[in-house]
């Protein structure tokens, strides 16, 4: 029997959180999703339960999280928008502790800093640029770190280079300290956090994750 029967999902529809739905659905796991407009929703299984609301909301972070043993969120950030990354996090560490619910998995970019890592002169470039360009989402994104690390909840938090959307297999690399190349196939990034729900080796970290 898996540890984890259901599992809630934000970010779902987007362009990694699609290839994770569908393959935890085809791994045989219930699934919650959060969305703004479940009408917009296509695919169907009854596996899956949809929960209508917004990731700034509490209520609806609860509703989602409300019988699932876990949680895994590939959130992007919403055009024209506040950037919502601490919001939904502060969210969900809340919920978690409501119905003592202790494994989070979040994805975020390689921007984000954390106390051991020794960034190589490409991974440090790409943060850089990302501070110029993004400043509020970048920042945000470390504040949601930042949360994660002072709560008492066993996350992981993972960071991607770019996303490739395909479904093809290729050779994965990780690394705690600093990002091993340029690209991850959304594949295998879906199947390193379905893997992840369970590995002990990523509680509490924020690995990077790309292609060989």
């Amino acid at each position: 029997m898996k540890p984890f029967q259901k599992i809630a999902i934000l970010g779902g529809t987007g362009k990694s959180g699609k290839y994770l739905v569908q393959h935890l659905l085809n791994e045989g796991y219930q699934l919650k999703l959060l969305l703004r407009n479940p009408e917009n929703f296509t695919l169907q299984s009854p596996l899956i339960e949809l929960v209508a609301g917004d990731a700034r909301n509490y209520e609806s972070i609860k509703s989602l999280v409300n019988g699932c043993q876990a949680v895994i969120s590939t959130l992007g950030q919403p055009k024209g928008e506040p950037s919502i990354f601490s919001d939904a996090t502060r969210n969900v560490i809340r919920a978690m502790a409501d119905f003592r619910i202790d494994r989070y998995i979040i994805t975020t970019g390689l921007n984000v800093d954390a106390p051991n890592d020794q960034k190589g002169e490409r991974t440090k470039a790409g943060t850089d640029w990302m501070k110029i360009h993004y400043p509020m989402t970048t920042a945000d994104k470390q504040v949601e770190y930042e949360l994660l690390s002072t709560s008492t909840i066993n996350w992981t938090l993972v960071r991607l280079p770019m996303i490739e959307q395909t479904d093809e297999r290729r050779p994965t690399l990780v690394s705690l300290v600093d990002c091993p190349r340029g690209s991850i196939s959304a594949t295998d990034l879906a199947y390193f956090l379905a893997e992840s729900l369970s590995d002990p080796n990523y509680f509490k970290k924020a690995p990077f994750i790309a292609n060989q």
